[in-house]
């Protein structure tokens, strides 16, 4: 069913295709396409998918993590990681959601041990499974914050000066940075940022409820105990201009209860 359409990616370069995502990272200002969220998924045939330009807040057909969809695509002249693709934003359409009883299992041969085993394959994304996981946060400094809400104020002028009909509220910065330390199968420690939009998305609906000492206290729960005794699972991926750094993209937990409240 899923296989339709999809082609050869070592001899094409364009074609349609469908990809379970598993990604949606932070929103990122971009001079060239306004505001940009770099996606990620698995095609039916078992592939890593780096997806972009996705403006994904100005997307016709709007889609979460574990949604199948399908999009034309090309490949991109500026970016050598094979697993990149340029698509066309106007093509993308859901076309189905992955159940949660079979998250798992579909990802079952795409978990390596570390980032490591990941880039001796060639790959520059990936799935890992975190050990001794501890969340934790930083308060942004009021410059930090400044910035990024200039950042992003930019890009929503420039969306509403080309295109009038379809402006955009510009995005509040989150005001504290997430972390994790954990370790790997193969022994080693770690420390990365999250990139996961889905995290800083949860802070901003949550505080409205709970206040921010309300919603940390909720990510701090879920993330600490929650995550970690369901079944936890990280999708990383290589910098665009530092190919040997690897950050953290995707927090993803894998059990067959519902994620409610962190879905964005």
């Amino acid at each position: 069913m899923y296989a339709r359409g999809l082609t050869n990616v070592l001899t094409e370069k364009s074609g349609t295709e469908r990809a379970f995502i598993l990604v949606k990272a932070l929103p990122q200002p971009s001079e060239r396409y306004t505001e940009t969220v770099c996606v990620a998924g698995i095609v039916p045939t078992g592939q890593w998918r780096r997806l972009y330009p996705v403006r994904f807040r100005q997307l016709k057909d709007s889609f979460q993590r574990w949604d199948c969809i399908e999009y034309k695509w090309q490949l991109p002249r500026d970016d050598r990681r094979l697993e990149s693709r340029n698509i066309e934003g106007d093509s993308v359409k859901v076309v189905s959601r992955l159940a949660q009883s079979e998250r798992a299992r579909f990802l079952k041969q795409r978990f390596r041990e570390s980032t490591d085993e990941a880039a001796s394959k060639q790959e520059s994304l990936a799935i890992i499974r975190p050990e001794k996981v501890s969340f934790f946060w930083k308060p942004k400094t009021e410059t930090e914050i400044s910035e990024e809400r200039e950042a992003y104020s930019e890009a929503a002028k420039q969306r509403s000066f080309l295109e009038v009909d379809a402006e955009l509220k510009a995005l509040e910065p989150c005001p504290y940075k997430f972390f994790f330390k954990y370790q790997t199968a193969d022994g080693r420690k770690h420390e990365n940022f999250c990139h996961d939009w889905e995290t800083s998305a949860a802070f901003h609906r949550l505080s409205k409820t709970y206040g921010a000492e309300g919603a940390l206290d909720h990510l701090n729960k879920e993330y600490n105990e929650r995550y970690p005794k369901a079944g936890m699972a990280f999708a990383m991926g290589t910098h665009s201009q530092r190919p040997d750094q690897w950050l953290l993209i995707g927090v993803l937990r894998l059990d067959d209860q519902a994620q409610g409240e962190l879905s964005v």
